[in-house]
């Protein structure tokens, strides 16, 4: 693997960019503050801007670290960040990406989430060089899996109360691509 950081991505609709601080008011009007966006995920509900501003320091801080990917997912027409997508987890042994995403309820259902995702799949597998990029989802957000399938990923398995989101603890559905099955499509 070839660890780039965080670089500009660029879809038809979407600009995948680098967070800064003044993001926060979007990150928190758009997604952070929705208990719904946040129901199946491993963070808590943003209780205020303040909260919002506290993490983006965080991913900010971290942008120097060529490992780090964090995108905010901008639509080319609303020009504010609407959701965010990143490696969450990296397995350098076997060249493994694990990514998560999340993205505000006013652009559910539009393709977005997806548009995103090919597009990090794309840059993990044709710039960074991973073997393979993992997701996963709470079997009771199935609009998740039909994300990660719509991007070329296989469903694996469904592992048994083995993870703990919003909702205590859960199940999760994973589903991966190889770099072979990416290629070769």
């Amino acid at each position: 693997m070839q660890h780039l950081g965080t670089k500009q991505l660029e879809t038809e609709r979407l600009i995948l960019r680098a967070f800064t601080l003044k993001d926060a008011p979007a990150m928190f009007a758009n997604w952070a503050d929705d208990p719904e966006v946040t129901k199946y995920l491993t963070w808590p509900t943003h209780e205020s801007v303040e909260v919002s501003r506290a993490i983006l320091g965080e991913w900010t801080a971290r942008y120097t670290e060529p490992g780090f990917y964090n995108w905010a997912i901008v639509p080319k027409d609303v020009y504010e960040p609407i959701g965010s997508i990143g490696v969450v987890g990296f397995d350098e042994a076997v060249t493994s990406a694990h990514i998560g995403y999340c993205i505000g309820r006013q652009w559910w259902h539009q393709g977005i989430t997806g548009e995103a995702l090919a597009a990090v799949i794309r840059f993990l597998f044709e710039e960074v060089g991973v073997n393979r990029v993992d997701s996963r989802h709470d079997p009771h957000n199935p609009n998740s899996g039909r994300v990660m399938a719509h991007c070329g990923m296989t469903r694996e398995g469904t592992m048994r109360q083995a993870d703990r989101n919003n909702q205590g603890i859960c199940d999760y559905t994973l589903y991966a691509i190889l770099a072979n099955e990416y290629f070769h499509r």
